[in-house]
């Protein structure tokens, strides 16, 4: 495994193992079951998860995970955030000098993880690891490689092909991503923005043994889309080109019609191509405005209710405060309200 040196402790070979968790129930027990297995004689092994606001009891097996386990640190949000929220808050609070990344559903055996730490060891901030043989659905597959090859051939996005959410960060490069003001769910097209220092590798992938992902169709264009309008300026400038080309044309259009018997229907033709390229400016337009508002805004990516271990509190929605009781009805007789003078 990579070591970095201390000063004060010497070499530290620490690994955290992070664990983004939503309504995962008792997978979470096989997540930590499998984690153990693969890492259990690791020095200073810490295993992280990270609750998204679930509902299912998820957050419930974490406490007792981290009671029978000292290894085991949990947070749990105030509501559902998303993913990438997970994400950034595990890369935050990860307390060792290399973090694991792993999802609990556990299609990335853990063990296959020991290949991309050897590969780290060559000096690598990054190590992603791409599916041998993917088992995941059709539409899973085919959105995946669409989306990637839309952002790197059209977009100019410098995105490695195949990768996935299973990798291996030195945890001080993992804080910088996560502290990067991008308000948007791909971790991985932020790794080239800030080091060349990436690989990836081939690693064995298994199918669902249980539960269902939450990545339905609508999510995943979403995904692609945040993608796409978060990394490349190239949608804007092209509708802004075809802007500039559709008023030059729209008044051609409207100039030729003049000149002829088709006067009306020219001039509607050149007006509706020129509104319809106008809504469609506005539209994208619109979508990065939006992107800057919402990375520049003052919302946090997620608050914390609960967790085993300190916390900012500022990743709290009191300020660290916790919560008091209100007042109690005091016991005894009532008391007669007293009347004005």
């Amino acid at each position: 495994m990579p070591a970095v040196e201390d000063a004060d402790t010497g070499p530290e070979t620490g690994l955290s193992v992070i664990v983004p968790c939503y309504q995962e129930g008792r997978q979470i027990e096989a997540a930590h079951a499998a984690i153990v297995r693969a890492f259990g004689d690791v020095p200073g092994l810490e295993i992280l998860f990270i609750d998204d606001g679930s509902t299912d009891g998820t957050v419930e097996h974490m406490r007792e995970l981290a009671a029978a386990d000292d290894r085991v640190r949990y947070l749990s949000f105030t509501r559902n955030f998303g993913q990438a929220a997970a994400i950034t808050a595990g890369f935050r609070y990860a307390s060792r000098p290399w973090i694991l990344q792993l999802d609990a559903d556990l299609q990335f055996p853990p063990e296959e993880a020991w290949i991309l730490l050897e590969e780290a060891g060559n000096g690598y901030d990054v190590v992603f690891g791409i599916r041998r043989k993917r088992r995941d659905p059709l539409i899973r597959r085919v959105g995946a490689a669409c989306h990637q090859w839309v952002a790197a051939r059209l977009l100019g996005i410098e995105l490695p092909r195949g990768i996935s959410s299973f990798r291996v960060l030195r945890t001080p490069v993992a804080r910088t991503l996560a502290e990067l003001r991008m308000n948007n769910s791909y971790f991985a097209a932020r790794v080239p923005l800030v080091t060349s220092r990436y690989k990836v590798v081939t690693t064995a992938h298994e199918g669902r043994a249980s539960g269902r992902s939450h990545y339905d169709f609508v999510r995943l264009a979403g995904h692609a889309f945040e993608l796409f309008f978060g990394f490349s300026w190239r949608p804007l400038n092209a509708v802004h080109v075809l802007a500039a080309l559709g008023v030059a044309a729209a008044v051609a259009v409207a100039a030729a019609a003049l000149m002829s018997a088709a006067t009306v229907l020219g001039v509607a033709l050149a007006g509706l191509g020129l509104a319809t390229l106008t809504l469609v400016t506005v539209a994208v337009s619109a979508r990065y405005l939006q992107r800057l508002l919402l990375d520049n805004g003052p919302l946090r990516p997620y608050y914390i209710a609960e967790a085993n271990l300190t916390v900012s509190p500022e990743d709290t929605i009191d300020g660290g405060a916790g919560p008091v009781p209100p007042p109690r009805r005091p016991s005894g007789p009532a008391r007669t309200p007293q009347t004005a003078r």
